[in-house]
C-alpha cells in the first residue's frame, strides 16, 4: 500500500490532514498520535485532553513519523482472502477482514499490562490465554460523536447505554466506514479500525453483534480516556478499494 494513501486513510479517520515527517520534524510524537487514534473511538479529537496540550495547530495539520507509528511487519493483505475457516480470538469468533488490506499500527509494549491482549503472532484458528477478542469500528470523527447518541442506529439512547460501540462483524462495521477518494491514485477507499476489546469490560448488547464499552453520563474526560485505553485498543487500519 502506498505511503501517501495510508496517510490519507489516517487523515480520514482523524478528520485533519496528516503528513509524513521525521521524528525531529513531527509536531506530534508517536505516543501522542497513538492517543489521538485511540481516543478517536469516543469522538474527542478536538479537546485539549486528547491533544495533550500540544496546541491549537494540531487541529489544522499533523506530521507523523511513520516509522514510529506503523509496524509494517504485521501488515496483512486480506484482499484475496476466501478462507471461511472458523477462527477464535479471546474465545470469541474472529471474522477475518476478507477483502480488506490491514495496515498495522505499532502497539507492542505501548501498554503497562504488556502484550498478552494481542495473543500470539501468526496464523492460528484457536484462542490463547489472556488475549482479547477482535472488534471493528467504522466512523469519522463526526460519526464517532453521533454514535454516542445513535449507537450505530441500533435504537434509542436508553436501549443499550452510553459509550463506545464496535462489532465483531466486519460486514456490519463496513456500513459505518469512512469513505475517501485518494488524491494520490484517484481510487476510492473505505477505512475502518481493527481493535481488540477487553472481555471483562465489554457489554454484549441485546443485539448481540454489538459490543459496548459503557461510559456513564458525567464521567470526566480523564476517566473516559482511562476507560478507553483499558477497554478497546486499535491495532490496525483497514482499507478496502470501493
Amino acid at each position: 500500500m502506498e505511503k501517501e494513501v495510508v496517510l490519507e486513510a489516517l487523515s480520514a479517520l482523524l478528520g485533519v490532514p496528516v503528513k509524513s515527517g521525521s521524528k525531529g520534524a513531527s509536531n506530534v510524537d508517536e505516543l501522542s498520535i497513538w492517543n489521538l487514534l485511540s481516543t478517536l473511538l469516543f469522538g474527542r479529537l478536538t479537546t485539549d485532553l486528547v491533544l495533550g496540550g500540544l496546541g491549537e495547530g494540531l487541529r489544522d495539520e499533523l506530521f507523523v513519523d511513520m516509522d514510529e507509528f506503523f509496524d509494517p511487519k504485521y501488515d496483512y493483505d486480506f484482499t484475496r482472502c476466501n478462507d471461511k475457516s472458523t477462527c477464535m480470538r479471546g474465545n470469541e469468533a474472529y471474522k477475518r477482514p476478507c477483502g480488506w488490506n490491514r495496515i498495522a499500527v505499532k502497539v507492542l509494549d505501548k501498554y503497562p499490562d504488556g502484550n498478552v491482549w494481542l495473543g500470539t503472532d501468526g496464523w492460528r484458528s484457536h484462542s490463547v490465554a489472556g488475549e482479547w477478542p477482535v472488534s471493528y469500528h467504522g466512523t469519522s470523527i463526526e460519526g464517532a460523536k453521533s454514535i454516542v447518541t445513535s449507537h450505530y442506529k441500533a435504537g434509542p439512547r436508553d436501549l443499550y447505554g452510553r459509550g463506545i460501540y464496535s462489532t465483531y462483524d466486519i460486514d456490519q462495521a463496513s456500513g459505518y466506514s469512512k469513505e475517501f477518494t485518494s488524491k494520490t491514485n484517484g481510487k476510492t477507499y473505505r477505512v475502518l479500525m481493527q481493535n481488540r476489546i477487553n472481555p471483562q469490560m465489554r457489554k454484549v448488547c441485546k443485539r448481540t453483534d454489538y459490543w459496548l464499552i459503557e461510559i456513564p453520563e458525567g464521567t470526566s474526560p480523564e476517566k473516559e480516556r482511562e476507560i478507553v485505553e483499558n477497554s478497546i485498543r486499535p491495532y490496525g487500519i483497514l482499507l478496502k478499494q470501493v
